[in-house]
């Protein structure tokens, strides 16, 4: 046991003595500083089987004609190799987002690392864990690249590195919601990049993306192509919430 958990173990009692343990969704009492309620894990929608082989998108209890790939995939095949989502994005997923990323509760990063990693695929050490980039504008607004901190876990849960500068993202970008497919990629047009410094490590590395929400996929796709661009044999998306209105 590493000298830092013994310390924290220790002085864990009196953490919650002076702040006692409460859920971050509801204010219900816990056990402990670590997750949510039991009313409020149940409103979480956890992705189900079975699903497409090549986006884990779920089918529900019925296989499409065409095997395991799904109609997305089928029509325009991804240049990513497998999607993780912790979740399904819903009502609760959206408040746990909204506190982690706007709210500053960068504590919440251990827990939806957690939820994530707990569908993730057996990695090795040779993976990268590179976040989705931030604008140095954003960056200095918020504080915090919350992307960078589940990266950052993830890595410890999995024993891979981090790379946290794999990415980024010289020009700024307006808000992508509400805007078409063509747009979105307009919009990202040169917005992100591999770092020039990190070519050398993303060379032929396997790259696990993570971002806290996949939504339209316009993001995570511009972060993909960049670094199949700078030579990554593979890129894996790993995200705590996936918004997929059909699969909930």
């Amino acid at each position: 046991m590493s000298v830092a958990k013994i310390v924290s173990e220790s002085f864990a009692p009196l953490v919650d003595l002076v702040y006692p343990p409460r859920c971050p969704l509801c204010g219900e009492g816990l056990a402990a500083q670590s997750g949510l309620c039991t009313a409020c894990w149940r409103e979480l929608a956890i992705p189900g089987e079975p699903a497409c082989d090549t986006c884990q998108r779920p089918f529900g209890d019925r296989l499409p004609d065409h095997g395991q790939t799904c109609g997305p995939c089928l029509s325009h095949p991804p240049q990513h190799d497998g999607i993780t989502a912790g979740t399904l994005y819903n009502d609760t997923a959206r408040q746990l987002v909204l506190r982690f990323k706007h709210g500053r509760k960068i504590a919440l990063a251990p827990m939806l690392a957690r939820l994530i990693a707990a569908r993730l695929p057996a990695l090795d050490e040779d993976w990268l864990v590179v976040p989705v980039p931030l604008h140095r504008w954003r960056l200095w607004k918020r504080g915090h690249n919350q992307s960078a901190l589940l990266a950052a876990e993830l890595a410890r849960l999995t024993g891979s590195r981090v790379l946290v500068e794999g990415l980024s993202r010289p020009k700024p970008t307006p808000s992508l919601g509400g805007l078409g497919r063509v747009a979105r990629a307009k919009a990202l047009e040169g917005a992100i990049t591999a770092n020039p410094r990190q070519r050398s490590r993303l060379s032929g590395a396997k790259v696990l993306l993570v971002d806290d929400v996949l939504t339209s996929g316009a993001t995570s796709n511009a972060c993909v192509t960049a670094l199949k661009r700078a030579g990554a044999s593979k890129v894996r998306i790993a995200c705590f919430s996936r918004v997929l209105e059909e699969a909930i």
